[in-house]
């Protein structure tokens, strides 16, 4: 039988979370979890809420950074006034996570310690070059998010560790949006996700990152793609070079929301769209 305890604080917690013999494992919202242990796919001797620890919710801003805490549901960020002004990317990816009853209790940390390949939020996270806050039993660290997620299910959490929150550069001269496409039901998780960071000097392309989730196992930045539109602008043929291009470099998984070659076929389209929302 698995045994349910509440904390009081993140020492308490992540001691609990290291003494791992029988996989323990940290709950918040739950809308993940609770499911994969119905359906037998996990069975961990203690589930170790983080409900009761103070600090973990909310959104803060301070001069160069926002902050949003692990604890803070994916309905609470959509509906920020600060993450729509500073990061409306985050706030799309958000509004669009699985379906309103899974927003009001999901959970930023509980999306990225997951580590699903077909989530939303992520993969805007790592176009925005956001930072992962970690604490362990050996006390605290930073870590970009694009870091985190190391493979299928599987992150770069050490034992104990817990996601305590993320925080994202205020930039104004950034532009950032995020494209989804869902194969089967409106409420299904992304056959490919697409974000799309640009940040301009003047007219000129300062800086580009395109991260394509949900047909990967993690999110993918496509650097080595984007470089050449530096310096310049991203006009017509830019997109559609960077597009195709993209579209031919990624090595897609298949499952039941598409095959490879479909994945690619969308991937380009997606990319292209997210390139022209972000052109100047």
């Amino acid at each position: 039988m698995t045994r349910f305890v509440e904390p009081r604080d993140l020492q308490e917690a992540c001691a609990i979370l290291a003494d791992d013999e029988w996989g323990n494992k940290v709950i918040s919202g739950g809308t993940a979890l609770v499911l994969m242990m119905r359906q037998g796919l996990i069975a961990p001797s203690t589930l170790v809420s983080i409900g009761r620890i103070d600090d973990l919710d909310g959104i803060r801003k301070d001069d160069s950074r926002i902050t949003i805490g692990a604890r803070t549901t994916h309905t609470a960020i959509a509906a920020s006034a600060e993450v729509q002004r500073w990061l409306p990317s985050l706030a799309d990816a958000c509004s669009r996570v699985g379906n309103v009853r899974v927003r009001n209790v999901g959970t930023l940390g509980g999306n990225l310690a997951e580590a699903d390949y077909a989530a939303d939020p992520p993969t805007v996270l790592v176009g925005l070059d956001a930072l992962c806050h970690v604490i362990g039993p050996h006390g605290a660290r930073v870590l970009p998010v694009a870091d985190l997620a190391t493979g299928f299910y599987t992150t770069s959490l050490g034992p104990g560790e817990i996601i305590t929150g993320v925080s994202v550069l205020i930039d104004e001269h950034r532009v950032s949006v995020y494209e989804k496409y869902v194969s089967r039901s409106s409420e299904d998780r992304p056959c490919v996700g697409v974000s799309a960071t640009a940040r301009y000097d003047g007219t000129s392309l300062d800086q580009l990152n395109v991260v394509v989730g949900a047909a990967v196992a993690v999110p993918r930045r496509f650097d080595e793609v984007t470089a050449s539109a530096l310096g310049g602008t991203l006009d017509e043929t830019a997109r559609r070079d960077i597009a195709a291009a993209i579209g031919e470099a990624i090595d897609p998984i298949e499952d039941a929301r598409g095959s490879a070659w479909y994945r690619r076929k969308v991937t380009a389209v997606l990319v292209k769209r997210a390139l022209e929302r972000v052109s100047r």
